[in-house]
């Protein structure tokens, strides 16, 4: 295919060609699947591309999408690029503040805006965006109380096109540049802002032809899109493999109804980011806490049996029948035929759970710099503590100064790398070609990629004793009842760690045991509470050498929330934040008190606040000596 080929509106308008009645896309709305075949995908791109030329957009200018995952943001985006536009997709639950400052560091010309949720956050923010001029919406409800000139709806913009002559569409494909820089994609933003990776529409259809070359798709194949499209993945997968490959891409109903219209799809793949397979792995033992007693020990029975099994390499067939088949059927997993976890590090305790399940989990590592994964496991090479290998002999992985042991920074290159960074003219991680991931990790002896840790994330205590946060996280976040934990110790004597209870889980848990309490704060601090917490801590600490175990907790009074920019929109920690919100805490840990006086006022999306004043037991997982009782006396 030549290269005029490469880019997503030339894919789109083959596919309508050639296969233009086969179903391309689905979204459920009220309750019912709705189809668009390739022919339908293609002409209501093509009427949003002409409907944009005739307000006047040109290419160039910024075009940023936000809201929930729909066939209008995808047919959008693709819309744009016709136009030679640059996208930029922004996070649906992003705040006013981040939105205003993405779209400004962009300096966005429209935006398509879901629904009424996201143009008010558009509208507030009008001051600070001069460069916006139109916005478009999907949903009309509740639109017809705002009165703004830039507001206009999808259905007018496609009448728009309507009225253009079509063969001006077909001129603004002849005119595209496939190495033109196409889409920005915000970065995860783990120390401050997010940047914007400038990427082309060509180097993601390459990459995307590589990583199928890894991990086969057809037309056979179903996706269901959960996770949020701004990020690099999701646009891999449901704009690359989707035009590629032409798998079918499904758009739940709501977020709230994603599991039950998935199942309903029973997908041949999926990609979830690690917190939504612990969610799943959290939410089956949560079921099994509610089960019978003779259901709860053919589970633990299953489980025993498939975990043995998958130690020697192969599947238990008594535990599927007894457990696992109906435990995918449940979850929607009967059809897969390839899944994966990336984003972040999964726990091995959770990938040995799905392994033994009979999900055929893999694990993908990348940075969207570098077009999103660029490892993955083999399929007959699966091992939960590495990232697999590279897709293909162009993708270049080396380790900078590695130390004994071969541990070092991550440094990657590939021929569809990212361009650079928008507003940046020198980007530091970027050296004659390669990229400086800043991760940690080496080779192991198969040749398989081991990814520790952030290369800054390694800590190493005050006794000299290194461990990595994240690993014995991930060991906590397979317990059911937690839900994130940030494990501390860097230049400290020993191990210690703040979590956050998994609510809905533990509320369920206290209610059996007839714990009364009225609020997450109320709930975290209860006694049971925390002598729960401490026999899972306690669970994890036995698979550990005695210098990486957990001396200490508190259970926080909050759940850590993106929107207090304690974790990034893809859920991973921001260690900086945590350390100086939580100095006072962390000190107080460190300092040997029992218990640490919370006053404080805490905000909500909707703008309230609350005022938040509790008391935060230290939770020891060891008794005290003899010869500190006085100080402790004197603490409490």
């Amino acid at each position: 295919m030549n290269g005029l080929k490469d880019t997503l509106p030339h894919l789109l308008a083959q596919n309508a060609a050639l296969h233009g009645g086969d179903v391309a896309l689905r979204e459920k709305q009220f309750g019912i699947w709705r189809s668009f075949t390739w022919a339908e995908y293609h002409t209501r791109t093509r009427l949003l591309a002409l409907g944009l030329q005739r307000l006047g957009i040109q290419a160039g200018e910024v075009v940023a999408l936000i809201g929930d995952n729909r066939p209008d943001w995808v047919m959008g985006e693709i819309a744009a690029h016709a136009l030679g536009c640059r996208t930029l997709g922004v996070y649906r639950d992003a705040l006013e503040d981040e939105v205003a400052y993405l779209l400004s560091h962009a300096g966005a010309s429209v935006v398509f805006a879901e629904d009424e949720e996201q143009v008010d956050k558009l509208l507030s923010a009008a001051d600070r965006l001069p460069g916006l001029r139109h916005i478009v919406f999907s949903d009309p409800r509740g639109m017809r109380k705002l009165d703004d000139p830039r507001l206009i709806s999808i259905d007018v913009l496609i009448k728009l096109g309507a009225n253009e002559d079509p063969a001006n569409y077909d001129a603004l494909l002849a005119a595209m540049d496939p190495e033109a820089v196409a889409i920005l994609c915000t970065t995860s933003g783990t120390t401050a802002r997010p940047k914007l990776a400038m990427l082309t529409s060509g180097a993601l259809v390459r990459h995307c032809r590589t990583y199928l070359d890894a991990d086969p798709k057809g037309p056979g194949d179903e996706y269901v899109s959960v996770l949020p499209l701004p990020w690099i993945m999701e646009q891999m997968y449901v704009l690359g493999w989707g035009l590629i490959a032409r798998m079918k891409v499904n758009f739940v109903e709501e977020p709230e109804t994603m599991m039950a219209d998935f199942r309903e799809i029973a997908p041949t793949f999926v990609l979830f980011a690690p917190r939504v397979w612990e969610g799943i792995a959290a939410e089956v033992r949560a079921k099994v806490m509610d089960a019978s007693p003779f259901k709860q020990r053919a589970f633990s029975a299953g489980m025993r049996m498939g975990l043995a099994a998958l130690e020697r390499g192969g599947r238990s067939m008594v535990a599927d029948a007894l457990l696992f088949r109906a435990l995918r059927d449940r979850l929607g997993f009967t059809r897969l035929t390839s899944a994966a976890t990336g984003g972040a590090a999964l726990g091995p305790d959770t990938f040995r759970f799905f392994q033994a399940l009979g999900v055929p989990l893999r694990q993908i590592y990348g940075q969207t710099e570098l077009l999103g994964a660029y490892t993955t496991h083999r399929p007959d090479a699966v091992d939960f503590d590495t990232v697999g290998v590279p897709f293909g002999k162009e993708i270049d992985i080396r380790i900078d100064q590695p130390d004994a042991n071969g541990v070092g920074e991550l440094v990657t290159r590939h021929p569809n790398m990212f361009v650079g960074y928008l507003g940046v003219e020198e980007n530091p991680d970027l050296r004659d070609g390669w990229l400086h991931t800043g991760d940690a990790g080496y080779f192991n002896e198969d040749g398989q990629l081991v990814v520790i840790d952030r290369v800054k994330d390694i800590a190493t205590t005050s006794v000299g004793d290194r461990f990595s946060p994240q690993f014995i996280e991930n060991k906590l976040k397979f317990s059911p009842f937690v839900a994130e934990a940030v494990v501390l110790g860097h230049e400290r004597p020993h191990l210690a760690a703040i979590i956050c209870i998994r609510f809905p889980i533990v509320s369920k848990w206290a209610e059996q045991k007839r714990i009364a309490f009225t609020t997450y704060s109320d709930l975290s601090a209860r006694p049971e509470v925390i002598a729960k917490i401490r026999e899972e801590v306690g669970k994890v600490n036995a698979s550990l050498p005695p210098a990486q175990r957990v001396r200490e907790f508190v259970l926080l009074y909050k759940e850590l929330d993106a929107d207090d920019e304690e974790l990034t929109r893809t859920r991973k920690v921001r260690r900086g934040v945590i350390n100086a919100k939580y100095g006072a805490i962390i000190d107080a840990i460190y300092a040997g008190d029992d218990a640490i006086p919370i006053d404080t006022t805490i905000a909500f999306q909707d703008g309230t606040k609350q005022r938040i004043r509790t008391v935060l037991p230290v939770a020891r997982m060891e008794a005290r000596p003899a010869h500190s009782a006085p100080a402790l006396a004197e603490n409490a």
